[in-house]
């Protein structure tokens, strides 16, 4: 893994993010009310026990890979997902209509997870928001679009937890907030990039229209400790 989005969650919480990191020199994790992802250096077997020895018993991660690789025994895979990781190339930003936003902070943490429960982009916690630079869109005073940031593996920035309500899908809502994103993450000399299913097709094709290229194949594997 040379390239540093080859493992972007060891190498976020070994940069931007080492205020939020938990382990070792070679595995590292989040609180879990932050988010529930571990980044092992090398994906290794002693990187595993390492883990397993800084965790409790029913304790679930997600780690992300760019190459597959059975996980050990003491671990019980839950899920697979294979995915798309892509880069914004652009250097100007995208044209588009603005969307009326807000900066979401701590207050509108239990609305934004009744939003994801409800639309499911990935984890969210009660902690996510400390990443920062969350943004959504309200209609009567109901959250019914948002994202924000995510990893930040120095010098990119993940977009992530991009989502609209089902009532309120194709008014141009995830346009405008990832534009929006885009714009802060350019406009402080970093390149943005995010993580989507490899099935959803709809959003690929939005990332597409936004800038996004597709970098590389990337998997997540949710695992939990399990008794030896």
């Amino acid at each position: 893994m040379n390239h540093v989005l080859d493992n972007p969650i060891y190498n976020s919480l070994k940069s931007a993010h080492q205020i939020f990191a938990n382990g070792t020199e070679s595995v590292k994790y989040y609180a879990g009310d932050v988010a529930p992802f571990a980044g092992l250096k090398d994906n290794s077997a002693k990187d595993f026990d390492i883990l397993y020895e800084h965790s409790n018993l029913g304790n679930t991660f997600v780690v992300f890979t760019p190459v597959a690789y059975a996980i050990p025994h003491q671990w019980t895979l839950i899920h697979e997902i294979n995915m798309f990781q892509m880069v914004y190339e652009p250097k100007e930003i995208p044209l588009g209509d603005e969307v009326d936003f807000v900066n979401l902070d701590k207050s509108n943490v239990e609305e934004m997870l009744t939003l994801v429960k409800l639309t499911e982009p990935g984890p969210f916690r009660s902690r996510t928001i400390e990443f920062g630079n969350y943004t959504g869109v309200l209609k009567e005073g109901q959250l019914i679009a948002m994202a924000g940031h995510r990893f930040n593996p120095t010098p990119y920035v993940e977009i992530s937890a991009v989502c609209t309500h089902p009532n309120h899908l194709g008014k141009g809502y995830a346009f405008g907030l990832i534009r929006e994103q885009i714009k802060r993450i350019v406009n402080r000399g970093e390149i943005p990039f995010l993580h989507v299913r490899n099935d959803n097709e709809g959003a690929v094709k939005l990332y597409q229209k936004l800038g996004f290229q597709i970098r590389s194949e990337m998997i997540a594997y949710v695992i939990q400790k399990a008794a030896k």
